[in-house]
């Protein structure tokens, strides 16, 4: 059986995390995969308190097993929501787009496993200090908000560089990455795209859709000129907003009113024309929509069976 040490501060059984993904990641879907043997969480997103606090009772009528909550520091209601985790009794959170540190003591205070996302090695090295217990180095080839690195030459350097277990995500989507994200040194995975057309998301059957058809040039990031990359499917909304984005004659204030609402119409609404389908670049390698206990089966088999097989290329 495939486990590593993050298995065990968990208690989960095998290391595969399932992305936080806002409008996506909900309770059915992470309970799916913390019933196969993953980590799923919940994306808190920019929801409040008691939105979050529902998920969670939901997750945990749904699954006996750990799962986590992802929270977005930039959220408005993140005071909230790092309230109710404590109050309900969540045991791992993961955290994006800010820096947890003012929430960190009352967090390890309630016993709770925190797992930052970062992009650079600095910022893995301030976690560590900070208390986490392992982070997840993520690689610009995910979906959704992106650093400069690419997973292949974060994630090494990232292990070399804390003591704590490092999970890898970017780009991620089968046994084949998962084994190479093992030999960088990775503890093991977060995937986020594949898991989107697990038969438990609830996301639109058009994002489904997309996803399935996607090809491996079929991603497009934008936002740089406003500090704040992301990568999503390219279709009418990102290539406009990416002719946009090069028009020094349109402000920032301009481009982020262009962009507010755009992935809750990809996720909720279906609209292929004005939404944001956030995917990572290994998009063209997901292929059919399975159920999530499948998904985290094949890719820890498959991972195990090359871990196994590698010393043919050793003579």
């Amino acid at each position: 059986m495939l486990q590593s040490p993050i298995c065990e501060i968990l208690g989960i059984q095998y290391p595969v995390f399932q992305g936080g993904m806002a409008w996506i990641a909900d309770a059915d879907l992470a309970a799916a995969v913390s019933n196969a043997g993953g980590l799923g969480i919940i994306s808190a997103m920019n929801a409040d308190g008691e939105w979050v606090r529902g998920q969670i009772r939901k997750a945990k009528e749904l699954t006996d097993k750990p799962f986590g909550v992802n929270i977005m520091l930039q959220s408005p209601y993140a005071d909230q929501v790092a309230k109710v985790v404590v109050e309900e009794g969540v045991r791992v959170l993961t955290t994006g787009a800010g820096n947890p540190g003012k929430y960190m003591a009352a967090w390890r205070e309630a016993g709770i496993q925190v797992i930052p996302v970062i992009a650079s090695v600095a910022y893995a090295r301030m976690m560590e200090r900070a208390g986490a217990v392992a982070v997840v180095a993520e690689g610009c080839e995910s979906g959704g908000h992106i650093g400069e690195s690419t997973t292949m030459a974060l994630v090494p350097q990232v292990c070399d560089a804390v003591k704590i277990p490092v999970i890898a995500a970017g780009g991620i989507a089968d046994g084949r990455g998962m084994a190479a994200a093992l030999m960088l040194g990775a503890c093991g995975v977060q995937m986020g795209t594949r898991f989107l057309v697990a038969n438990e998301c609830n996301v639109h059957e058009n994002y489904k859709k997309r996803v399935l058809k996607a090809k491996d040039i079929d991603t497009i990031v934008t936002g740089r000129r406003q500090g704040d990359a992301v990568r999503s499917l390219k279709n009418h909304f990102s290539r406009t907003f990416a002719k946009e984005e090069m028009d020094l004659n349109v402000s920032v204030e301009e481009l982020n009113r262009l962009g507010t609402g755009s992935l809750r119409h990809a996720a909720v609404d279906g609209d292929e024309q004005n939404g944001c389908f956030l995917a990572g670049q290994i998009a063209g390698l997901v292929k059919k929509e399975e159920p999530a206990a499948d998904i985290v089966h094949s890719v820890c088999e498959e991972a195990e069976a090359l871990l196994k097989g590698a010393a043919k290329w050793v003579k």
